[in-house]
C-alpha cells in the first residue's frame, strides 16, 4: 500500500494502468490510446486542483464533470464552446472508474471513491428508417442489367429479412433454402439463426441466380450467393455504394444505408402488429431491449390515425 505521506508519482501510475490495460486486459491499441487520452486528462484536473488521488471523494468527482462539461478544450471532436459533449465525458467517467479500480487492486486507495458513480445520461437515438413508399422505390430502382438484377434481390432480400450488411455479403449458396422459404444466416459471435423470406424476395433471388449469376461466375467455381463482375463475392463496400446509387436514382435524398432497410424491416413488422420476440428472434438480437428501439411509431402509421379519426382528415 502506498505511503499517504509521501508524494504520489500520478504519472508513474497512469503509465502502469495503461501497461495493465495491455499485458493483462489485453486491450487493442486503440482502446488503450484511448484510456491513456481520458486518463491523462484526469491526471491534468488533478495536478492542476492540487489533488492527490488517494485522498480523491465524491465532491471532487463533481468538480471533474464540471471540468469536462465547461472547462474541456474546445475544436476537438465532439466537442465544442460548451466542452465536451455528454457522450465523450460518459466516456472519461467510465475511464476514470477503470483506472480507479486499478488503483484499489494495486493498495493505492482502499476503495474506489467512485465506484457507484454514473456517467452523463445519453439519449440513445431512435433509428432511422425509410416509409413503405421509398422502400418501394429503391427497390423498383436497379435496372436490367446484371449487376442491377442482382442489387434488386439483394435490395429485397435485405428489407424481407432484416440482414446486416456483414450477412448479406456472406451469405453463400447452401445458406438458401429457397423452397422452404428460409434463410440461415450467421451474425455477430457467428451465431447462427434462421430467418424467413418472403415471396418477393425469393422471386427477385431465383432471376438474379437463372439470369444473373451464372454470367459472373463464368467457369469460375464460388460458394457466394451475391458475386461481383469478377466473380467474387461481393465487398460491403460495393454494397454500400450500389445502396446509395439506387436510392439516388429513386429520388430519394436521405442518406440511405444497409442498417436503414434492416431499421425498416423491423419497423414496419412492428408497425403491422408483429410480435417483439419475433422480431427479436429475426434481427439476431441478444437482448430484447434492442429490439425495443423500433417500438416507437412510424410517420405512416401516424398519418393513418390521423385521416382515419381526425375530424377534418
Amino acid at each position: 500500500m502506498s505511503d499517504s505521506g509521501r508524494p504520489v508519482d500520478l504519472d508513474a501510475l497512469v503509465d502502469e494502468f495503461l501497461r495493465h490495460l495491455q499485458t493483462e486486459r489485453r486491450l487493442s491499441p486503440n482502446t488503450v490510446s484511448a484510456y491513456a487520452t481520458d486518463i491523462r486528462r484526469f491526471a491534468g484536473f488533478l495536478g492542476r486542483a492540487g489533488i492527490d488521488p488517494r485522498k480523491f471523494q465524491r465532491p471532487h468527482f463533481l468538480r471533474f464533470l464540471v471540468h469536462l462539461r465547461e472547462e474541456a478544450p474546445a475544436g476537438k471532436a465532439g466537442e465544442g464552446k460548451r466542452g465536451m459533449s455528454a457522450r465523450s465525458a460518459a466516456r472519461n467517467v467510465s475511464s476514470v472508474r477503470s483506472f480507479f479500480r486499478f488503483l484499489a487492486r494495486e493498495g493505492v486507495v482502499p476503495a474506489s471513491p467512485v465506484a457507484e458513480v454514473r456517467g452523463p445520461g445519453i439519449g440513445r437515438p431512435l433509428p432511422k428508417y425509410m416509409t413503405v413508399t421509398q422502400v418501394e422505390r429503391l427497390l423498383d430502382a436497379p435496372d436490367s442489367t446484371p449487376e442491377g438484377i442482382r442489387d434488386r434481390a439483394m435490395l429485397t432480400l435485405m428489407y424481407a429479412s432484416g440482414l446486416r450488411a456483414s450477412e448479406v455479403v456472406t451469405l453463400r449458396m447452401e445458406n438458401v433454402d429457397r423452397n422452404a422459404g428460409f434463410l440461415r444466416v450467421f451474425g455477430k459471435g457467428s451465431k447462427e439463426r434462421v430467418v424467413p423470406v418472403a415471396d418477393r424476395a425469393l422471386e427477385e433471388l431465383k432471376t438474379y441466380l437463372d439470369a444473373a449469376r451464372p454470367g459472373f461466375l463464368g467457369k469460375k467455381v464460388a460458394g457466394a450467393l451475391f458475386l461481383s463482375r469478377r466473380g467474387k463475392a461481393i465487398t460491403r463496400q460495393t454494397l454500400w455504394n450500389r445502396i446509395r446509387r439506387w436510392a439516388a436514382c429513386a429520388g430519394i435524398d436521405e442518406r440511405i444505408s444497409p442498417h436503414t432497410l434492416r431499421h425498416s424491416f423491423a419497423g414496419h413488422l412492428l408497425a403491422g402488429g408483429a410480435d417483439l420476440r419475433a422480431v427479436q428472434a429475426m434481427l439476431g438480437h441478444a437482448d430484447i431491449a434492442t429490439t425495443q428501439i423500433y417500438t416507437h411509431v412510424t410517420p405512416e402509421h401516424l398519418r393513418d390515425v390521423h385521416r382515419k379519426h381526425h375530424p377534418r382528415g
